[in-house]
């Protein structure tokens, strides 16, 4: 029997949202699996089965979508400390490292995360792997002003790299005005220091190496939920 992948994730974005309780600040975060999960929140809101919740989303799309369901809205003006977000990931490693930013809001969604209390990444078998950059791709954001010298030193780190562009042809910009330049480092050995030495790099707005930020891990499979928590594994076939 072919695996529904999409009935799956569904069960895992559910699942996520059982974390959420009334009178939370919540991180709406972006990808297929997460706007699942957005819907299932506006549906229990609805209900009245969650009340008092105000969200922050990590992307202006996630911010019309949220709007579209009536989900209340917040800033950081009103509340700097988020108690839960959920948000999707597009490679995941066994130590719960991310590439994130496969949608291009790479930098809201780790201003978000390091706000967050409890950072749920609900994602399906597909986005696991051994080693991050092994199926996807790092993402930097960078300045539209001297964005080629910022190719140039993600070249000499020895990542194949390529502006990310609009079906048109024009450079993709983020919610911020910058673009993005996708960086393909192959298995990266050494992601700490990788991600150290694009922080330290003038005109580096952002890269999509979220390191030590995920406190849970919901991933949909064939065999069913697998809910992982630091060090604890649980296995959820229902």
């Amino acid at each position: 029997m072919a695996l529904d992948l999409t009935g799956m994730k569904r069960k895992a974005a559910e699942r996520a949202v059982t974390f959420i309780h009334s009178g939370q600040v919540v991180g709406l975060g972006e990808g297929s699996t997460a706007n699942l999960a957005i819907r299932h929140l506006a549906e229990l809101l609805r209900l009245g089965r969650l009340t008092d919740i105000v969200c922050i989303p990590t992307s202006l799309q996630v911010e019309r979508l949220a709007q579209e369901l009536a989900i209340p809205l917040t800033s950081f003006e009103d509340h700097q400390i988020i108690d839960i977000t959920i948000d999707g990931a597009d490679e995941v490693d066994h130590e719960m490292n991310l590439i994130k930013g496969g949608g291009g809001a790479l930098l809201r969604e780790k201003i978000v995360a390091q706000a967050t209390r409890r950072e749920i990444i609900v994602v399906d078998e597909t986005k696991c792997s051994a080693a991050l950059g092994t199926n996807w791709a790092a993402p930097v954001e960078v300045m539209p002003f001297g964005w080629q010298s910022q190719r140039n030193f993600l070249k000499s780190l020895g990542a194949d790299v390529t502006l990310r562009l609009l079906g048109n042809g024009q450079p993709f910009e983020t919610d911020q005005g910058n673009v993005i330049l996708d960086s393909n480092f192959g298995p990266i050995s050494n992601p700490v220091e990788l991600s150290e030495r694009l922080s330290r790099r003038a005109g580096i707005v952002e890269h999509g190496l979220f390191l030590n930020l995920a406190t849970d891990v919901i991933e949909a499979g064939a065999i069913g939920i697998r809910h992982i928590k630091h060090e604890e594994s649980v296995n959820d076939s229902h």
